[in-house]
């Protein structure tokens, strides 16, 4: 954790970490997992929501828990912006990070792939690999969603690439 700021060290270390090695394909163990995912889920969401700092919400899309859907948002300028949120657990989960996607903002930055999914390689792919199996859903969101979205809705609007919604030029683009 050196090198991070002292809000996000903070942050980190109130995010439950998790200790079950499961993924999708692992029965009961993968249950677990998702129980433990949960708790970690909750306890971030709660954490942001008393710190008036709420910018996502997400749910699990089917009874098995390997899709994720919901939506994030972003403040700038004093305009939200925001976007839908989807994601698909790997099979190899939890060695492997979910690539988390925001299918408007797919092709509008270099910072992006494949319909939609965020390049988190660099940074946030080896801090993962590092912390497996204790990082989950919730470290994805802190250290990886979070400060892509503060590094790039600034350039999109400031570039024209996206607009608010409120903007009458605006193709729902947020």
């Amino acid at each position: 954790m050196e090198g991070w700021d002292t809000s996000t060290k903070s942050t980190l270390t109130q995010i439950p970490l998790l200790s079950a090695k499961a993924g999708p394909r692992d029965g009961a163990s993968w249950t677990q997992r998702l129980k433990e995912e949960y708790k970690s889920l909750i306890a971030y969401t709660q954490m942001n929501k008393s710190n008036d700092n709420d910018w996502f919400h997400i749910s699990a899309a089917n009874p098995e828990g390997t899709r994720w859907t919901g939506k994030c948002w972003y403040v700038h300028n004093l305009l939200k912006y925001e976007f839908d949120l989807q994601f698909d657990i790997p099979v190899t989960y939890p060695s492997t990070a979910p690539e988390l996607e925001l299918p408007q903002l797919d092709g509008k930055t270099q910072k992006m792939y494949r319909g939609g999914k965020i390049c988190l390689t660099v940074h946030f792919k080896p801090l993962w690999a590092k912390n497996c199996p204790r990082f989950g859903i919730a470290h994805a969101l802190c250290l990886g969603l979070a400060p892509w979205l503060a590094a790039e809705v600034p350039i999109l609007v400031d570039s024209g690439m996206i607009k608010h919604k409120d903007d009458s030029s605006s193709s729902a683009e947020s």
